[in-house]
């Protein structure tokens, strides 16, 4: 157990017992635990193979790799479809926990070996990104927004055109985009 990531569990107003329980399995498995993200992070061979998290309706572990995993079980969840490789196994009591831990084992050693073997999730492709009109307005009627968001990385552009997109309301999209647009101008991302 690593002393730093013990406030993790001593502040979490729910799930206490199922978080020990997720920890306790990860460590039996000769995992190394560290703090990253703010989140308890297994890794191996210093390769991040498993998080633990405490969400509102349920408590996870989340495997890194997991779209590489063999599933048999039918355990592991896509949080949402942009998520590509990342899969948790979620749970709502202790006795899940419990009753799973030889299953949590077998895809916590499996992860393991994902990661021994350097194996890698291939992204999917994806097709251009086609911005809303707002977006689109703003960049023919601007060139220095056109080179600034030009110059920022494909996964910068991908989650503005994900915040950008995802309002119904063109007001809405239109707030969003002028709320960002100094962070563009920087070649800061949505979240830098």
């Amino acid at each position: 157990m690593n002393p730093k990531v013990d406030f993790y569990f001593n502040k979490a107003e729910k799930w206490q017992p199922e978080l020990a329980l997720l920890r306790t399995i990860a460590l039996e498995c000769g995992l190394v635990e560290e703090l990253k993200w703010g989140v308890p992070c297994y890794t191996f061979q210093n390769r991040n193979v498993a998080l633990i998290h405490a969400f509102k309706e349920y408590c996870a572990l989340l495997f890194v790799k997991g779209a590489l995993l063999s599933d048999p079980s039918g355990l592991l969840v896509q949080q949402t479809e942009n998520v590509q490789g990342a899969r948790q196994a979620r749970f709502t009591n202790a006795q899940q926990i419990s009753d799973l831990k030889p299953t949590l084992q077998a895809y916590l050693y499996e992860a393991m070996e994902v990661e021994r073997l350097g194996l890698k999730v291939e992204p999917k492709a994806t097709g251009p990104l086609v911005f809303p009109e707002e977006f689109q307005r703003q960049l023919e009627a601007n060139l220095a927004l056109k080179t600034a968001f030009a110059a920022l990385t494909p996964g910068r552009q991908r989650a503005y055109h994900l915040h950008f997109s995802a309002p119904k309301q063109a007001k809405t999209r239109e707030s969003r985009i002028e709320k960002c647009l100094p962070q563009i101008f920087e070649g800061k991302g949505l979240h830098d």
